[in-house]
């Protein structure tokens, strides 16, 4: 396996990587520890305080509280464990799906190939968070419907990578030796076909882990996601919007995680591009 893949060194190697590696083991710490962590924790998981409704950000509390008297701070604490898990299932299961079938394709060729291209190429017709919300209007709101909707419109674009650079290297003579000396298929896929295909895999999984926490907010805020009184970014972000301009904190500061959160996983997917990219790391 590629050598660059026991360094991390180049998480490190300049002050905007630094940045978005130190955020996210930021929230990585914060959506473990989180119920130790929030100054609230039974805030953080929902119940109300109505006699704190609307303060302001302060001493008492430092991003202030909702329309139910909840501390924002403990609230946005929650929200980190919900929002790092829908990510990496969705990232995880489309990949693993897509990764699979882009393997068989590209190995097989044939019928094989174009059948699954076709279907991928279905779904592929719709924008991704479109089909995201037809599936999700099918199966109902809520995190789990939220979650098997995103992974449906997720597949196809690892299926469609995959598949690529599978032909490519399903072209090579060590592979075609491999074949004619008798090795099982499913053997020549996973020993040397996968292990060719990991560092673009890796490098879309980062680049997708921000989009995914974007679009899973994206139904929540339309209420089709994570339901109260779930500590969701997305649905806080929807419950401060008709008081953006009196109460402006509620919105401000879980819009703000969501987008640490967005740039951050942006950052680390360049970064790991440039990284493992030959050309652009001889630059």
């Amino acid at each position: 396996m590629n050598t660059r893949f026991t360094s991390l060194s180049f998480l490190f190697k300049d002050k905007l990587t630094k940045f978005a590696s130190l955020t996210l083991v930021t929230f990585i710490i914060v959506a473990i520890f989180g119920p130790w962590i929030a100054p609230n924790a039974q805030q953080g998981r929902g119940t109300a305080n109505i006699d704190d409704s609307f303060i302001g950000p302060g001493k008492a509390h430092w991003l202030g509280t909702d329309e139910l008297g909840r501390d924002l701070l403990s609230r946005i604490i929650f929200g980190a464990r919900p929002a790092l898990l829908i990510a990496l299932a969705v990232v995880a299961f489309a990949a693993i799906i897509g990764t699979a079938l882009g393997l068989i394709a590209g190995f097989r060729g044939g019928w094989i190939d174009n059948t699954i291209m076709r279907m991928s190429e279905l779904f592929l017709s719709f924008p991704p968070l479109l089909l995201s919300l037809v599936a999700v209007t099918f199966l109902g709101p809520g995190l789990i419907n939220a979650l098997i909707a995103l992974i449906i419109s997720w597949w196809p674009w690892y299926t469609r990578l995959i598949r690529v650079e599978a032909r490519i290297v399903a072209a090579k003579p060590f592979v075609e030796i491999s074949s004619a000396m008798g090795v099982p298929n499913r053997i020549v896929i996973i020993r040397h076909i996968l292990r060719n295909v990991t560092t673009p895999l890796i490098v879309q999984v980062a680049a997708d882990l921000g989009t995914v926490i974007l679009a899973a907010g994206s139904l929540a805020f339309i209420g089709l996601g994570a339901q109260p009184p779930s500590a969701d970014w997305g649905l806080m972000v929807a419950q401060g919007r008709n008081v953006i301009f009196d109460q402006w904190w509620i919105s401000t500061f879980s819009g703000l995680a969501i987008f640490l959160a967005v740039l951050a996983f942006n950052i680390l997917g360049d970064a790991l591009r440039d990284h493992f990219d030959p050309r652009i790391s001889r630059q």
